[in-house]
């Protein structure tokens, strides 16, 4: 399939199931370490099949470094808890940062179990646009002189069970009830002169819906307050009008 759509552009999903062959060969010793770095450089600059098809060419399961296009499109889920939950193995099962970072962000699907390092480096686990293998995930953090930060939406609920020598587990967001149907986030594992973060926040698209109707809120308030301005103007026809367009091109610089 990918040697009859090279140029067809790879997804960030495509790129972490790739990056995930090259981690099993390495841990397998079928790469070293210098192979393994420029190959996992390769993968993730690449913007085609036919950029990532060669990467893992060489490779045992390299029939499944590339997956195969359905050129049929689906109709969009709704976007509701049980829609995220779609079972499966996971886009990416390891995040590995030495003295550098990684980052797993926008859609990709976490896995039942996902396992994260972090020496001397950060990493970024961002679940807000995220689907779920399953409806209990655990996440595994080693971070030694380094530190991992996680990212969920309202609606998860985050259980922390980590231990840190000093260093330290964030247990802010234990306790938040989670929606019906929502999927089951535990943080385990250890921190040494290091730390594991957890922060909840609105998914992009929700945030700039929201600050588009304040924005929407706030010019309704203002083009009200420049007609009264006008109405109660004494200084000859339409004077009052300009002078809260003025007014409200002013705020507006401000």
């Amino acid at each position: 399939m990918t040697d009859d759509l090279p140029e067809l552009r790879a997804s960030d999903a495509d790129r972490e199931r790739v990056a995930e062959v090259l981690r099993d060969a390495l841990a397998e010793g079928r790469l070293d370490m210098a192979e393994f770095e420029e190959r996992l450089d390769a993968t993730y600059q690449a913007r085609t099949y036919g950029e990532l098809a060669p990467i893992t060419r060489d490779l045992p399961g390299a029939g499944v470094s590339v997956p195969a296009v359905n050129m049929v499109k689906q109709p969009a889920g709704s976007g509701s808890w049980p829609d995220r939950i779609v079972g499966g193995e996971g886009s990416s099962r390891w995040g590995v940062a030495i003295m550098g970072g990684f980052q797993r962000r926008g859609r990709w699907t976490v896995p039942r179990q996902f396992n994260s390092f972090a020496f001397w480096g950060g990493g970024e686990l961002d679940l807000r646009e995220a689907n779920f293998a399953d409806r209990e995930v655990v996440i595994n953090c080693v971070a030694i002189m380094g530190g991992v930060n996680i990212v969920v939406p309202p609606g998860v609920e985050v259980v922390v069970r980590g231990i840190g020598i000093m260093g330290g587990f964030d247990h802010s967001q234990e306790g938040v009830v989670g929606d019906p149907g929502a999927p089951r986030v535990i943080i385990q594992g250890f921190a040494f002169w290091g730390g594991v973060g957890v922060t909840r926040k609105l998914p992009k698209a929700e945030r700039q819906r929201l600050k588009e109707e304040r924005r929407q809120e706030k010019l309704e308030r203002r083009e009200g307050r420049g007609e009264l301005g006008g109405s109660a103007s004494g200084f000859g026809p339409g004077s009052g009008f300009r002078h809260g367009v003025h007014d409200l091109h002013k705020r507006d610089e401000d």
